[in-house]
């Protein structure tokens, strides 16, 4: 191992507060199959789930919701399934981009990659985002259970703990 990447696990047990956000206006609690998807994995990594909510992609309620999790000092993180492509009503990365104050865009580069690889050109028309707003990571991924494996699995897991401490300094 590299000192680079010895460096990036040093502290790989940090775990912080998350909360998974689902939009969609067709999404229930019994068929959110990406939500519970989410949640499984960031609990087996030993973060604590804060919340979980299930809302229509309304941008008003998007940027108000998101915003009150950003403001709770217990959420270190927010993930966000669905509202990521290109569909009239996917309008939840026009509404996160107003809300960060910082970007993270090689998260949504390497998701674009890693997806090329396992469905081909589709990967394109995801939309997937990173960033934080403040002290709070806010990353957004689509909906079906494929993608938020993929996402969580491969960026988003084994990174949490190194982007904790970086913003804990």
């Amino acid at each position: 191992m590299n000192r680079f990447a010895s460096d990036h696990s040093r502290n790989a047990s940090l775990t912080g507060g998350v909360v998974v956000l689902t939009l969609s206006d067709t999404r229930t609690q019994e068929n959110d199959a990406g939500g519970d998807l989410a949640i499984e994995l960031v609990t087996a990594a030993g973060h604590r789930l804060i919340d979980r909510l299930i809302l229509k992609e309304e941008p008003q309620l998007i940027a108000e919701t998101v915003g009150r999790y950003a403001g709770n000092a217990e959420v270190d993180a927010i993930f966000i399934t669905g509202g990521t492509g290109i569909a009239r009503r996917d309008r939840t990365c026009e509404t996160i981009a107003q809300l960060l104050t910082q970007e993270i865009p090689g998260y949504g580069e390497l998701f674009r990659y890693l997806s090329f690889k396992e469905i081909g050109p589709a990967a394109m028309l995801s939309r997937a985002q990173a960033g934080l707003i403040d002290d709070t990571f806010v990353l957004t991924m689509p909906g079906s259970p494929g993608a938020v494996r993929l996402a969580m699995e491969q960026l988003i897991l084994p990174e949490l703990s190194h982007l904790l401490e970086e913003r804990r300094r």
